[in-house]
């Protein structure tokens, strides 16, 4: 046997960690006869008694290959598998938001539902975002960071230039890439994709950007709101449409409303630390109020204004944090609106 029937796949789970999980991984060399189909990667074990998902007296979890694609570290035909949890008997783990996820979403596929998600994140070293300087002191107001160029105040580009060759190689959704406004914070957008396809790629996103930067010897922080201070936060905005709402302007409005109704459930699923980043300074709206508004990114959830113009088209919810689960919040924005629609007359 040779190395032309080999394939090297990295099974990627999303563990139990509270009150934020972590992503791990673990590599399985697979010999095979011939053609292997990517789809058809075997389920595997796992020690849940090491990611706070089992006991030590009934310690063994399931993998299950759920989405795989390119690997974009050892290259062809090696791939990246993100894996559902599920116990031995067969059923999803308590841990497995796919799962959930995957169900809902095919209970309102008949909306035609888009995500297009704005991923936020501060890349750290020795504890201080990138660019800070090492004397103590803070760096310059922000200000001049966002979409900024130049030495002096663009910190990361190669990191970020990076993770996104490295996801169009893997086949992800990714739309664009800019610099944030407090200094070493960046952002990559994905979408616009259904339902589970955006939560997928947001997880193996995150996923190939612990490996970039696990080969620079810096960290990622996906935390809300990393540096306290005069300082923004980091946010994962999510934007939203149905058919419907991408049709007419009311069913616009109607979302906005219906997102509206028990917003507090969206603040305890959003992501942890997000009352230190939703505080109504730094484009933010305070998490004790909810407002919507055209062009208002002082708002909960904003119209763009294209869509105001157009009297059609999608929802921007500004409140989710760059550490939420992706599977929690396209699931609960998706039922909130499908499920709880209203009239806006």
């Amino acid at each position: 046997m040779n190395n032309k029937n080999l394939i090297i796949a990295e099974y990627i789970w999303i563990d139990g960690e509270t009150p934020t999980p972590s992503i791990r991984s673990k590599t399985k060399v697979i010999r095979h006869d011939g053609e292997l189909p990517a789809l058809d990667l075997p389920i595997w074990g796992f020690d849940g008694s090491s990611t706070k998902q089992a006991n030590g007296n009934e310690s063994d979890c399931v993998l299950k290959p759920a989405f795989i694609i390119p690997d974009p570290f050892r290259g062809a035909p090696h791939v990246l598998a993100l894996c559902e949890v599920w116990n031995p008997d067969d059923t999803p783990h308590i841990t497995n938001e796919r799962a959930a996820c995957r169900e809902l979403a095919e209970v309102f596929q008949a909306e035609e539902p888009w995500f297009g998600m704005e991923q936020e994140y501060t890349l750290m070293e020795n504890k201080k975002p990138l660019g800070w300087p090492k004397d103590g002191l803070e760096p310059s107001p922000q200000g001049p960071y966002y979409c900024s160029a130049g030495a002096s105040r663009t910190f990361g580009r190669k990191i970020a230039e990076e993770h996104m060759r490295a996801c169009l190689y893997a086949g992800l959704s990714v739309s664009g890439i800019n610099a944030e406004v407090c200094p070493g914070q960046w952002e990559y957008q994905i979408g616009p994709l259904d339902t589970l396809s955006v939560s997928d790629e947001m997880w193996m996103a995150r996923y190939i950007m612990e490996r970039v930067t696990e080969l620079h010897n810096i960290e990622v922080s996906w935390e809300g709101k990393p540096m306290k201070g005069d300082w923004n936060g980091a946010g994962c905005h999510t934007n939203f449409s149905t058919k419907a709402m991408r049709e007419d302007y009311d069913a616009v409005l109607a979302a906005c409303e219906a997102l509206g109704n028990n917003p507090m459930s969206h603040i305890e699923v959003y992501g942890e630390g997000i009352t230190e980043r939703l505080t109504g300074a730094h484009e933010t709206c305070s998490f004790e109020e909810y407002k919507y508004g055209v062009s208002d990114r002082t708002a909960s959830v904003r119209i763009p204004w294209q869509v105001a113009l157009d009297k059609a088209g999608y929802i921007e919810d500004r409140r989710p944090n760059a550490n939420c689960d992706p599977y929690k919040v396209t699931r609960l924005m998706l039922n909130t609106i499908c499920e709880n629609k209203v009239e806006t007359t």
